[in-house]
């Protein structure tokens, strides 16, 4: 191979190696001591304007008449796999049902889609065509979901007791210019 070639070709490496964004800070697999999310829960009335933000923030990331999954396209344009924004793995709902076991959290949402987390997990997950970098654990008294899409796009999830009776869960969504959110959710137990 000719130097110039050589040289051409470690170039392109090494900006390749620069684009790519450092894997997502690892979570504790070890769970608090006492520390159980598990209940049913329900969003409380102040909290409510919440579900509204976090719907409208999924169609600006969507755009008009569009589907976040190429293929569910409710106009007639489909969508370009470039434009595909982390927003199609944020669940939400009024009512929350945490189960917590040894290993993991199954959270569902409206009693209608179940979430599951591993404590301590480092892996790669989908909707449909759509491919994300997850981390979850526990950082102190909270179990935090971080999910980072090709675009560098991230999720930040959180879920928190206060006191014994009330549930905090905070979703933040960075680096998407127009479709940033940060939301405070406050569930009671029911």
């Amino acid at each position: 191979m000719r130097p110039a070639a050589i040289a051409l070709v470690a170039a392109a490496c090494t900006l390749a190696a620069c684009g790519s964004a450092p894997p997502l800070p690892a979570r504790s697999a070890v769970v608090p001591d006492g520390l159980d999310l598990s209940g049913d829960w329900q969003l409380q009335p102040a909290s409510r304007d919440t579900i509204r933000r976090i719907s409208e923030a999924e169609r600006r990331a969507a755009g008009p008449g569009e589907s976040l999954i190429p293929g569910n396209s409710a106009g007639s344009r489909r969508r370009n796999n470039d434009d595909i924004q982390v927003h199609v793995f944020l669940e939400y709902g009024s009512s929350l049902r945490i189960t917590q076991t040894e290993y993991g959290l199954f959270i569902s949402f409206d009693r209608a889609i179940v979430e599951e987390y591993r404590f301590g997990e480092q892996r790669m997950v989908r909707v449909g065509p759509i491919q994300a970098e997850r981390v979850s654990g526990w950082e102190s008294d909270a179990y935090v979901i971080m999910t980072r899409d090709k675009e560098g796009t991230l999720l930040t999830e959180s879920y928190r007791l206060e006191n014994d009776d009330k549930m905090v869960r905070r979703v933040r969504i960075d680096g998407e210019p127009g479709a940033e959110l940060d939301v405070v959710q406050v569930f009671d137990r029911r």
